[in-house]
């Protein structure tokens, strides 16, 4: 099971509580399904929970009687075909919500929406219809594909009315239908959430702190890589100006001061100033002043290629 397909199992396991709740939920899995019409036509889907959601709704909100046959998807599943049986099945259907399938373009019948709970049930149904939610291990996606342009522009109309949720959807076109999608994590979180789909929410939230948490200690990793790095790139010019002092005059020439911090970074080319500085029980600055030091004497006794290792 996909994560799209288990959460439209969660939402589909919902009973609406009061009955302009379930005339709503009827009224969104209905008008977004594409069999909001006087044709005879079909819904396909690989969700059985959404055909029998669909039959469910319809024979308790209008009395209309449905069909649900079962064949073979192109990717070798199941796939569940649902309508409505005849002419008066449909009819009673399109009655039932103030239409005639004869109009010219299909609109969100607000009459059908009276309480503000409604909205929730509503959607609820739309987006088993027409809705799909990407996995979350993989990208943050939620989506609508509604085929007719003013039921699109009335949807996100909808989505923007929800009191607290701040959603800011946007709309592209993709095969002839319009589709309308969310892409922050939180926002989708949020809208799961106020469909009723609390686990897949919860589940998105889990993928979310272990991608951040992941992220966090990648971006740690490399900035101790980063560290390490340059703290290396600056050890081995170091240790290369104490070779040339070596070689050149010996290291008894320094003062007493850098002979010991020379020999100290010679024995821990690992070693950060600051830790260099706590050997020597001095400040971290004191050491950068006097490895500025050696680096100088060093550059003054010619090119360092010409250094015997000794």
């Amino acid at each position: 099971m996909s994560f799209a397909s288990d959460t439209k199992t969660e939402l589909a396991k919902i009973e609406s509580k009061k009955s302009c709740c379930q005339l709503a939920e009827c009224y969104g899995i209905w008008l977004f399904s594409r069999c909001f019409t006087l044709k005879n036509s079909y819904y396909v889907t690989e969700n059985s929970s959404v055909t029998t959601k669909m039959a469910e709704l319809a024979a308790a909100c209008t009395g209309a009687e449905t069909e649900i046959r079962y064949a073979i998807s192109r990717r070798q599943k199941t796939a569940y075909r649902i309508q409505l049986i005849d002419d008066n099945a449909r009819q009673n259907l399109l009655q039932r919500f103030g239409a005639t399938g004869t109009e010219p373009n299909l609109r969100i019948n607000r009459a059908n929406l009276p309480e503000a709970c409604c909205n929730n049930a509503f959607l609820r149904g739309a987006f088993l219809s027409c809705g799909t939610v990407t996995n979350p291990s993989k990208e943050y996606h939620l989506e609508f594909s509604v085929p007719y342009k003013k039921l699109s522009q009335d949807l996100i109309t909808l989505m923007g009315e929800i009191e607290d949720l701040n959603l800011t959807p946007a709309i592209s076109m993709r095969k002839g239908s319009y589709v309308i999608y969310l892409k922050d994590s939180r926002q989708i979180e949020d809208f799961l959430t106020y469909l009723g789909a609390s686990s897949a929410s919860m589940e998105l939230m889990q993928v979310k702190m272990y991608k951040e948490m992941k992220n966090d200690i990648n971006r740690k990793a490399n900035f101790e890589t980063a560290n390490m790095d340059k703290t290396y790139s600056a050890s081995a010019r170091q240790i290369a100006a104490i070779v040339k002092i070596s070689n050149e005059e010996g290291l008894e020439s320094l003062s007493h001061d850098l002979y010991e911090l020379a020999l100290l970074r010679l024995d821990n080319p690992e070693m950060s100033l600051r830790e260099l500085a706590e050997q020597l029980g001095i400040t971290r600055s004191a050491v950068n002043h006097r490895m500025k030091k050696i680096q100088e004497l060093g550059d003054t006794l010619g090119d360092s290629s010409h250094i015997k290792m000794v």
